[in-house]
């Protein structure tokens, strides 16, 4: 699977795909270059998301399901959570995470995993927290 470069304001990291959601990945890489804002969570503990509202993910012509979904991302993992209880989103794990709404706890597809650069992802982090929702652009590397 190919990797993916994420720029996020000024950082840029580089992300591999995760085979354990193949569906979830197919479909994310029919979207690239795709160029969204991330803000920081208001539930989830240390992490910033892309909030999707209503927006379908689709493979085939079928919208992605649950595949591999957790609701404890790792430091670097970036989540695709297809809705349901909260609106479409994914989510940018930068240091502890619960991933949850205002409903509870959610659980989304683990289908990146930063490896390159995640030493700023806790700047990412602050950044958006403290200075407001930041460009991301994610491009095949």
């Amino acid at each position: 699977m190919p990797s993916i470069k994420i720029t996020a304001g000024d950082l840029v990291f580089t992300a591999h795909t995760n085979d354990a959601a193949p569906d979830t990945v197919a479909a994310f890489l029919q979207l690239l270059p795709y160029r969204q804002k991330a803000i920081h969570v208001r539930w989830s503990g240390e992490a910033c998301w892309v909030p999707l509202g209503e927006f379908r993910l689709e493979k085939d012509g079928k919208a992605v399901g649950f595949e591999n979904h957790t609701s404890h991302p790792s430091v670097g993992d970036v989540l695709f959570y297809p809705g349901g209880y909260s609106e479409t989103e994914l989510l940018i794990a930068y240091g502890s995470c619960c991933f949850a709404s205002k409903m509870g706890q959610l659980a989304g597809n683990h289908f990146l995993t930063i490896v390159e650069g995640r030493e700023h992802l806790r700047k990412l982090g602050e950044k958006t927290l403290w200075e407001g929702a930041q460009e991301v652009l994610f491009e095949l590397a």
